[in-house]
C-alpha cells in the first residue's frame, strides 16, 4: 500500500537533517544537480556527496520526478518513514548491516561506498592534546568514545576497540556536542574537506587526530521504500545511474575531492590488525 502524503504535486518530499541540508544548499548554489562535476568546496562532506550522487544516479537512470525538501532532526524517524512508505529514499546512505535488517520493506541499492573504502577520523576538540597524541591502538584505552548501536557498523567497530568506555547517544548532533563539551573524549567522523580536515558547526569545532584513522568494514547503500508509489521505479533507476557513474570513476572522484577518501598510504589505520 502506498502512502499518498509523501507526494506533493509530483514533488516527492524528502527529509534531510538540517545541518546537511544547509551545507548542500551552500555547496550547489542553485546549480542543476547533473551539472556538478567538481566536489571541492567549503561545505562539501560525505553526507552532501551522498545526496548529490543519489540524485545524479536517479536522473541518469531515467527517474524524472522532482524533489521537495524538509529539514529537521530526522535521523531515525527517517527509517520508520521509509519502512511505512511515507518516504521514498534516504539520500544519506545506510550501512549494509543496518539495511539488511529492513530488507522486507526496503530496496537496497548497489554500493555507493564499497567495503574497505570507509576510514573514519578520531575527532576531538583542538585543546585535547592528550587525545590528539593517539598513535597506536593501545593508546585508546585511556579514552571514552560515543556512538549509537542503531549504527551497527560504527558501534561494533568501536566496541571492538580497547576503549575506557563506549557511551551511547542516538542523536548525531548530540554526540558532537558531548565531545565538544569534553563530556566524551572523541567520536568517529568521516574526514572533511577543510585543509586540516576539521569539522565546524555553530559553536562545535572538532579536529581529527593527525595521521591515524579507524577502518569501518562495511559497504554503504541507498535504501528505497518498497511501499512508496515510486519505490520500484526509483530502485531500478538508481542502480542504472550508479553503474554509469561507477564506470567512469565519478563516485570515487567525488569522495576523494570531498576529502572523505584519504590516501591510505599516508595514514595509519589503528585497527588494521583487527579486521574480520
Amino acid at each position: 500500500m502506498s502512502i499518498s502524503t509523501s507526494v506533493v504535486a509530483d514533488n516527492i518530499l524528502i527529509y534531510i537533517r538540517d545541518d546537511v541540508y544547509e551545507d548542500y544548499i551552500s555547496f550547489i548554489k542553485g546549480r542543476e544537480v547533473l551539472e556538478i562535476k567538481s566536489f571541492s568546496g567549503k561545505t562539501i562532506r560525505r553526507d552532501v556527496v551522498d545526496m548529490i550522487i543519489a540524485q545524479q544516479a536517479l536522473k541518469l537512470g531515467g527517474f524524472e520526478h522532482t524533489f521537495q525538501y524538509a529539514s529537521g532532526k530526522v535521523n531515525f524517524r527517517n527509517t520508520k518513514m521509509l519502512e511505512a512508505g511515507k518516504l521514498l529514499i534516504s539520500f544519506d546512505s545506510y550501512w549494509l548491516k543496518d539495511a539488511l535488517t529492513m530488507q522486507d520493506n526496503l530496496h537496497i541499492s548497489a554500493p555507493v561506498i564499497r567495503n574497505g573504502e570507509y576510514v573514519a577520523g578520531i575527532y576531538t576538540p583542538p585543546k585535547r592534546v592528550d587525545v590528539l597524541s593517539i598513535d597506536k591502538l593501545e593508546d585508546l584505552a585511556k579514552f571514552t568514545a560515543v556512538s549509537t548501536p542503531k549504527w551497527r557498523t560504527d558501534w561494533q567497530t568501536l566496541d571492538a576497540l580497547p576503549l575506557r568506555k563506549l557511551v551511547r547517544e542516538d542523536e548525531w548532533l548530540s554526540m558532537a556536542r558531548m565531545v565538544n563539551m569534553g563530556w566524551v573524549d572523541f567520536m568517529l567522523m568521516p574526514f572533511h574537506s577543510t585543509p586540516d580536515k576539521s569539522f565546524t558547526l555553530e559553536n562545535i569545532h572538532l579536529i581529527p587526530v593527525p595521521g591515524v584513522a579507524i577502518a569501518l568494514e562495511d559497504s554503504r547503500h541507498f535504501v528505497i521504500s518498497k511501499k512508496h508509489i515510486y519505490g520500484k521505479e526509483a530502485f531500478k533507476a538508481i542502480n542504472i545511474g550508479l553503474k554509469a557513474l561507477r564506470s567512469k570513476g565519478a563516485i570515487t572522484k567525488a569522495y576523494q575531492q570531498a576529502g572523505f577518501f584519504v590516501d591510505k598510504s599516508k595514514i595509519k589505520i589503528l585497527n588494521q590488525s583487527s579486521k574480520s
